[in-house]
């Protein structure tokens, strides 16, 4: 029996953590990391401490600085875990790969962002930038998921998005496992808003802690911040249910809260008085919502969508606002109705 072929594209931390996972489940896995000295590292320990630490990969996943070689003929579904403003660069490098393909059954994007200038969600780039029509077999994987809790075979449920329920529901079947557990959605823009614009909270709650402010602070926080993407969601198009879905309050509450947020880490950081630009040179991985507060908020004023903790976390990142000015300013805006 032909074992199903997975193409990683991206040697990020999720990108291992799910080629991982896939070959836990007795599948033929391949990854490409784009940096050839990472890929190096990759090719002769399998394992990258710098994004998962203590985790050391099958020696049956073949990795590669070669996008030719990790798109081998006989792929069947391609998982696109390179950083979200990276995307595009990406898939023009891959796309004549790709469209030879004859076997291919998904495109399955895990970054989660918009995309700076275009504020285009990820399916919308997918479907822009592969010049054979790939549209049914896009799809989107989102929810509460850190790689280094997957990586360790910690219990985590994740929601994959797309049009076809039928390849939906194949794709449950190849990735879920007694830890890893995998709904389904019809609602794309949903999961993808919800993945997108949680980052941007996370770097408020991030804030937040660094100031020494509390629960209540939080709380207030994580619900209002919903609302804020829920009705974003809502304008382009998306169910109001799925944000009280896995990608949208469970993904928000794990990336507001977990030390092991980048988003959050960044905001933090801001917190306690470093400087942005100081803060993402130390880092070794993205944090993805600092690019998606710039591409949101310009969604939202295009949209005509109110988005006031968006506005602040903008305000903070990239024009040196006091974060307890943000706050301030936030706490004393004109009373309504919730």
């Amino acid at each position: 029996m032909t074992r199903t072929k997975f193409a990683v594209l991206g040697g990020g931390a999720w990108g291992l953590a799910l080629a991982r996972l896939l070959n836990e489940n007795g599948h033929n896995v391949s990854v490409w990391e784009h940096n050839p000295e990472f890929a190096r590292l990759l090719i002769e320990t399998h394992s990258n401490p710098n994004l998962l630490k203590g985790i050391v990969l099958p020696e049956s996943i073949l990795f590669s600085n070669n996008l030719e070689q990790i798109l081998s003929p006989d792929t069947h579904h391609i998982i696109f875990a390179t950083p979200a403003q990276f995307l595009r660069q990406t898939l023009r490098q891959a796309a004549p790969t790709i469209c030879r393909l004859q076997g291919l059954e998904s495109a399955i994007n895990v970054a989660k962002g918009i995309e700076e200038h275009s504020m285009m969600r990820m399916s919308e780039i997918l479907d822009e930038e592969l010049p054979c029509d790939l549209s049914n077999k896009i799809v989107c994987l989102s929810g509460p998921s850190h790689a280094e809790e997957v990586a360790r075979q910690i219990p985590t449920a994740v929601v994959i998005a797309g049009r076809n329920e039928e390849l939906l529901f194949k794709l449950q079947t190849l990735f879920s496992n007694p830890y890893f557990r995998m709904y389904r959605s019809d609602d794309l823009i949903g999961v993808e808003i919800g993945g997108a614009v949680k980052n941007i909270i996370a770097i408020a709650a991030g804030i937040i802690d660094g100031l020494g402010y509390g629960d209540n602070t939080k709380g207030a926080l994580v619900t209002r911040g919903l609302v804020e993407i829920q009705r974003l969601g809502i304008a382009l198009g998306a169910k109001p249910e799925t944000f009280l879905g896995l990608s949208g309050i469970g993904d928000l509450y794990t990336t507001a809260s977990s030390l092991h947020s980048r988003n959050r880490f960044v905001g933090y950081e801001i917190g306690k008085g470093r400087q942005l630009s100081e803060i993402l040179a130390s880092m070794p991985a993205v944090a993805e919502g600092v690019t998606t507060t710039r591409s949101v908020l310009a969604l939202s004023r295009k949209q005509g969508i109110e988005m006031p903790i968006t506005e602040q976390v903008y305000e903070v990142l990239f024009n040196n606002k006091f974060p307890k000015l943000a706050i301030s300013e936030l706490m004393t805006r004109s009373l309504k109705s919730e």
